[in-house]
């Protein structure tokens, strides 16, 4: 690979240069300038020989304050207030207060969300949701709410699950690498190249929303116009070697989750201490106890019934096999009854087990006769009678029913809860083994009765009706009975090498044989149940960590799987001749832009090692340090390029136009001491963003009016001296909240999964961004496709936006709230209503000759819709004239 180093003189362009440490100029005009700002902007003008605009009314500057930093309109209450505070410190309150709200966050994030080229589905033809992204857009909005430093912003979505693992919101934000799109069908030659278009995804947005700078462009050649080599390209997108999305559950309150936690185990101490003193002083003189008079154990398990008497009530043919069980054939009838009898001797029965086996001769192996393989078992009851006086049975009590598995809603203890419907089943687990067992408990006179008796044969019968589902009979089935005492297991009574244990001396038992026993007894004893009952019980209400399931971009972790024929991701990249795969021409390391690096010794200063046990490589840490150093790395131009962006979206221009490009064929700043200025000022304040926008927003030149004069539009038509306020159209997401906001359904919900339904009444941001399915109204007003990081949204003017206004369902039935919401304010009294429309969907109230217009208006509405016979024609007339409103370039501009 051919080194290639970048020129000192490079370094020359504006936006490579370290930050001037600049004074605000001096101005002829001294009265006008509030802020340092004005002061810049004022020397412009003076310069031009432009003089600015008087500053806007009250009410204007209310509305527009709102708009641009919470997205919402004011209320005619909030505006009058604001009008009648005649406070020096009114408006700096009124901008204190509304960066203080949560709505702050959404405004803005929805800004940034552009930039990130957010979405949640991976986009291309099957474009396949991402249920889990939606907490990145959670990130945005709530580290603006909390003025989360900028430095720190950035550093989180670069490596957040680096640098602040334990942090929900940091694990959020890495979902900023991730953001863009991704194909979900890849073949075996497509899945190298797919991963570099991946990496480039990640470093071209990476490089364009911090730095504005286009590092995409370096991909097959040498920058055309930027000192950025090819190589330098390869370097950088290498931070992301195997970097991945994946899903993860994520602890939302890891505090909260370790305090109550630690309260729980001081409770849990004592009881489980407890326990243990009683397992250590008691359980061992109990099990010696038992021990000395211990009833007699089944040390093969089970003994299976010998059927000596077996019949299908529905006509089906039982055939004995060799192992014991008895198989269906013939007749499969649609409910049927097996009796099954056999002889045993004198032992008390403890348990009984029936199984239900696979065989080859049913569908899908069975072990039922229906259709699918399944059965249901709907009641079960056993008898035990003399051999000799068979007429004198005695019921057998089943208790405690367990079962290898059960049918969701078809649970075994249905099989002895005396409803004839209910009933065990075992899907989806056909072709398989199944067996349930019982805890019994014989009458004492029974087995007394039987002692008396030499032979002390006795017969056992067991009845299994099958009543909940048409031909749902078992199709091979076996019965066993046990004389162990419990616990009992599905595959034999006391386990064999228990037995083995109780027949050694007790002094010949190791500690550990010791310990087996104690542990296979200690269910059995009343003392140790009822203390570890205790403990269980405190177990059950332990606390939970509330974890939510979060795509997350980082590394070791789950990848989230495609339809791919390869790799998720390769553990080197390379340099590539021409971008081509095929082209390899060495391992390419991490590192970082040259011209932004300040040092001779290169990217060591920012290199980050991973502590000793770590998932992941710290390369993007790395790129973390470097990107926010403003004294040797990239920190400068970073603090210039979000400058840049607050003021696009409060002055309606960046003071660079190009926001996302900053290199050579971007567009040279107008004012570049001032933003030079502004960058420092972002820094020296700790990366806090709020203070900028309280600093911008005190400006005279942002409280300037937007009247237009003629004269001034000749020397700057396109108002690049800021010489009045451009006034600026709301973006799609605003408009259709301040229709909730002024008719009075806006949920206020925020965070958590979006929607797709645009009847939901939230606010626009927490729609889902699905790339194939687009919200259309959004669509109308210039929302972007998040294919790509978007720097500022470009304002159409089309037809189909007012078309939109006038038809779309959801708006009007936005228009009919906002009807019902005036009716409820005026009455009956339409000029109020009128007035009262007017104040807050545009912030005034309406001149005399709009408000004879509008009655006349809903006056003619009326008399149409009671022409049609239309009960609600008062309430719908009225509803036309807020639509009316909502169609006003007043509503969707503010100046």
């Amino acid at each position: 690979w051919t080194e290639r180093t970048v020129a000192p003189d490079a370094r020359n362009f504006w936006s490579f240069q370290p930050l001037k440490v600049v004074e605000p100029p001096a101005v002829k005009n001294e009265a006008w300038p509030r802020t340092p700002i004005d002061r810049f902007v004022l020397a412009k003008l003076e310069e031009k020989g432009l003089r600015p605009n008087e500053p806007a009314d009250r009410r204007t500057l209310v509305r527009r304050a709102y708009y641009d930093l919470i997205g919402l309109p004011p209320t005619p209450e909030e505006i009058d207030a604001f009008v009648k505070d005649d406070s020096p410190e009114a408006y700096r309150k009124l901008i204190d207060r509304l960066l203080e709200s949560p709505h702050y966050g959404e405004r803005w994030g929805r800004h940034w969300l552009d930039v990130a080229r957010f979405a949640e589905s991976h986009g291309f033809e099957q474009d396949y949701d991402r249920p889990f992204a939606y907490h990145f857009r959670d990130f945005a909005i709530e580290a603006l709410n909390r003025d989360m430093p900028y430095d720190q912003f950035v550093r989180w979505q670069l490596a957040g699950d680096e640098l602040a693992p334990d942090d929900p919101l940091a694990l959020k934000a890495t979902g900023f690498l991730g953001a863009g799109v991704f194909p979900t069908q890849i073949t075996a030659n497509e899945v190298e190249r797919t991963r570099y278009d991946a990496l480039d995804d990640m470093a071209a947005t990476t490089g364009v929303a911090f730095l504005g700078l286009t590092v995409g462009c370096a991909r097959c050649h040498d920058h055309k116009y930027d000192p950025i080599p090819q190589a330098d390209y390869y370097r950088f997108i290498s931070t992301f070697t195997t970097t991945v999305r994946g899903n993860i559950d994520v602890n939302l309150d890891p505090d909260g989750y370790r305090a109550a936690k630690e309260a729980f185990d001081r409770e849990h101490a004592p009881l489980a201490a407890a326990l243990a003193a009683y397992e250590r002083d008691e359980l061992p003189g109990k099990f010696a106890a038992w021990e000395t008079n211990r009833p007699p154990l089944v040390q093969n398990g089970w003994i299976v019934l010998d059927a000596a008497d077996f019949k299908s009530q529905g006509g089906a043919t039982l055939a004995k096999q060799p192992d014991g069980s008895l198989l269906a054939s013939g007749t499969n009838p649609q409910f049927d009854t097996y009796a099954i009898s056999a002889r045993i001797g004198s032992a008390a029965i403890t348990g009984v087990r029936v199984e239900a086996l696979a065989d080859e001769s049913m569908v899908k192996l069975g072990p039922g006769r229906a259709s699918n393989g399944n059965f249901a078992l709907t009641d079960l009851k056993v008898h035990v009678a003399p051999a000799n006086n068979p007429a004198d049975a005695k019921p057998l009590a089943l208790s405690n029913p367990r079962a290898t598995f059960e049918q969701k809603g078809l649970p075994v203890a249905a099989t002895i809860d005396g409803d004839a419907k209910s009933a065990w089943a075992v899907d989806p687990q056909f072709g398989k083994n199944h067996a349930a067992i019982y805890d019994a408990a014989e009458p004492p006179q029974t087995v007394a009765a039987d002692a008396k008796k030499e032979s002390g044969e006795r017969i056992v019968t067991f009845t299994l009706k099958f009543e909940n589902n048409a031909g749902h009979n078992i199709g091979r089935l076996r019965l066993s009975i046990t004389s162990a005492p419990a616990p009992l297991s599905f595959d034999g009574g006391t386990p064999a090498e228990i037995v083995a244990l109780l027949d050694l001396p007790g002094d010949n038992r190791s500690a550990e044989q010791q310990a087996a026993l104690l542990k296979w007894f200690a269910p059995q004893d009343e003392g140790w149940k009822s203390k570890n009952a205790a403990v269980q019980a405190h177990l059950a209400k332990a606390p939970q960590p509330n974890t939510v399931k979060m795509m997350v971009c980082s590394e070791g972790v789950t990848p989230i799987r495609h339809h791919t024929q390869g790799a998720d991701f390769f553990n080197e990249t390379y340099f590539l001749r021409r971008g081509n795969c095929d082209a390899k021409e060495g391992v390419a390391t991490p590192s970082f832009l040259q011209v932004l690096m300040q040092l001779p010794d290169g990217a060591d200063r920012w290199r980050q090692k991973p502590p000793a046990g770590a998932r992941t490589s710290f390369r993007r840490a790395s790129l973390a340090n470097w990107i926010t150093d403003t004294d040797r790395g990239a920190g400068h131009l970073l603090a210039r390029v979000i400058v840049n962006r607050l003021w696009l979206h409060h002055f309606g221009r960046g003071i660079v136009a190009t926001t996302s490009d900053f290199g050579k064929q971007g567009t040279p700043p107008t004012h570049p001491e001032m933003l030079d200025y502004l960058a420092g000022e972002l820094i020296r304040g700790g990366w806090k963003l709020k203070p900028l926008h309280r600093l911008m927003m005190t400006s005279s030149v942002y409280m300037q009016s937007g009247a237009h004069d003629a004269d001034h539009a000749k020397v700057d038509p396109e108002n690049v001296w800021l010489w009045r306020r451009t006034t600026q159209r709301l973006e799609a997401e605003v408009i259709r909240d301040a229709m909730l906001a002024v008719s009075g359904t806006l949920d206020q919900t925020q965070f958590g999964p979006g929607s797709l339904d645009e009847s939901h009444r939230r606010r626009s941001i927490y729609f889902t961004i699905k790339r194939s399915r687009l919200i259309t109204l959004m669509q109308l007003f210039d929302q972007p496709e998040p294919l790509v990081s978007v720097g500022g949204r470009p304002t159409t003017t089309v037809a189909p936006q007012a078309l939109a206004i006038m038809n779309n369902p959801q708006i009007r039935e936005y228009a009919k709230a906002f009807a019902k919401e005036l009716r409820g304010k005026a009455g009956d009294d339409l000029q109020a209503a009128i007035r009262r429309g007017y104040e807050t969907a545009v912030g005034r109230a309406p001149t005399s000759e709009e408000t004879a217009d509008a009655a006349a208006f809903v006056a003619e509405q009326r008399k149409s819709y009671a022409g049609d016979n239309k009960p609600d024609a008062e309430a719908l007339a009225l509803a036309d004239f807020c639509q009316v409103l909502f169609g006003l370039n007043e509503f969707v501009y503010v100046e």
